[in-house]
């Protein structure tokens, strides 16, 4: 099997300080090195498009709310895992973009909604599916048996580290 850039890191390790167990950085610096390069890999499709990673984050969540297409903002910031302020920053930029609307909440006057545009479900429509097509064709080199066993093991990763955010 060729080599990558993270056993080289590991070679470099055990010669420095062999005293050190450097076997977690096998996983952890392969999950990490992935993670950027899916991340480069994401945002050149979404550029294409005049999206950031964050903006998509924002118009997926809430495209995949089913129609209308909209969520309380408090909803949203905590979906995606951000602060009010950040996430009010996120909704004013989309808002001048015409990609999200502010509705009132007819339930409480002093609440908003955010909603996708038609403009926002159009952008949605037409990204999503390449995007995933796109993420797809990364993965075709695993046979089926591989890539379940390879989500398996992802998925008791990250529960096990959601687990200890608690």
């Amino acid at each position: 099997m060729k080599r990558d850039y993270i056993d080289q890191i590991l070679e470099q390790w055990r010669q420095e300080s062999p005293q050190f167990e450097i076997s977690a950085l096998g996983v952890t610096g392969r999950v990490l090195r992935i993670a950027r390069l899916l991340e480069k890999h994401r945002e050149a499709i979404l550029a294409e498009y005049g999206l950031s990673i964050w903006s998509f984050d924002v118009l997926a969540t809430l495209k995949r709310q089913g129609k209308p297409y909209q969520l309380k903002p408090t909803d949203l910031y905590d979906l995606l895992m951000l602060s009010s302020g950040a996430m009010t920053n996120r909704i004013d930029r989309l808002e001048q973009d015409g990609i999200v609307t502010r509705l009132r909440d007819s339930s409480d006057r002093r609440s908003v909604i955010v909603q996708l545009t038609p403009k926002g479900i159009q952008l949605a429509d037409t990204v999503v599916p390449i995007l995933f097509e796109r993420e797809q064709k990364l993965l075709t080199q695993f046979k089926t048996t591989e890539f379940q066993s390879f989500t398996t093991l992802l998925r008791k990763f990250l529960v096990s580290l959601e687990d200890n955010e608690k």
